[in-house]
């Protein structure tokens, strides 16, 4: 109950940052923050003579939300409620933030480099929080992980980069040139801080030297991941010992710890970063 609670916590905090750092840094500086969001923020351009008061009032939130909509059915079909609950309340927050508050003219800092910069760390630390969070801020990360459950060699990295050609393709021939090399500047630091606040998806073998004989349970019971046991002898005691070995991602080695700690306080692990794993490994939120 205290890690879900913390998750709704985070998703929150993380899509206040997210669509917060679009609002003060971005769209006041006349920029595209990409992906889906991107194209609700040309859809507010191209619609702006339909829009009663586009002084004051921002189509953009309330667009993203209508292209998530398709998006969001399609997760529903395949990934876990709490996901799509999380993710929903995302989708609302951004909505609410960039269509809601009022209209900012002027950004922040002085100029459009500062902009890119701080408005890139503040939303791609809110976009690491976001999956953090077992969700998603929405949009193109929705099939990130819809993909990344149906279809495990499906290249998200290149769908994005296909989405977001033709998105700052289009900004640039209805703004300038100089707006969208800025807004890929901004793209480009928003996914490297979320990708460093985000490291869910590195892949990590422990293997973990024990003479309990029920460790290996209690680490299948506590992570849900497979374990192999070997047999093995310490040369200098001479005692026999189980060599347990599992693979996990990194958010996942806190409740083996926790197994192990629990179980044989003595136990001796070994941990690898990065390991390439293939075959029967399951990629979880």
């Amino acid at each position: 109950m205290k890690d879900e609670a913390l998750k709704y916590i985070k998703v929150s905090i993380g899509s206040i940052l997210f669509s917060l750092g679009i609002y003060f840094f971005i769209t006041p500086s006349g920029l595209n923050s990409g992906g889906v969001v991107g194209i609700a923020q040309i859809l507010n351009i191209v619609l702006r003579p339909l829009n009663p008061n586009p002084d004051s009032f921002d189509l953009t939130g309330i667009m993203n939300m209508l292209l998530n909509v398709p998006l969001y059915i399609l997760a529903l079909k395949s990934i876990s409620k709490s996901f799509c609950l999380r993710t929903l309340i995302s989708i609302i927050i951004q909505m609410i933030t960039l269509s809601l508050l009022p209209l900012r003219t002027e950004a922040i800092m002085p100029d459009m480099l500062s902009n890119c910069v701080f408005g890139a760390l503040m939303s791609g630390v809110g976009v690491g929080l976001c999956l953090q969070s077992s969700s998603c801020a929405g949009g193109i990360d929705i099939l990130g992980v819809y993909f990344s459950k149906t279809k495990p060699n499906f290249s998200v990295g290149k769908l994005s980069i296909i989405l977001n050609f033709f998105v700052f393709a289009i900004f640039a021939y209805i703004v300038n040139l100089q707006n969208a090399l800025y807004s890929i500047i901004f793209v480009a630091i928003m996914y490297f801080v979320g990708d460093k606040v985000h490291y869910q998806n590195i892949n990590m073998s422990a293997m973990i030297f024990t003479q309990n004989e029920n460790l290996k349970k209690e680490i299948m019971r506590i992570t849900g991941r497979g374990v192999t046991c070997w047999k093995g002898q310490g040369v200098y005691t001479g005692q026999e010992k189980d060599i347990l070995v599992v693979a996990l991602n990194k958010y996942e080695i806190r409740r083996l710890e926790k197994a192990i700690k629990t179980v044989d306080p003595h136990a001796f692990m070994i941990l690898s970063e990065g390991q390439k794993i293939s075959g029967g490994f399951e990629k979880r939120l």
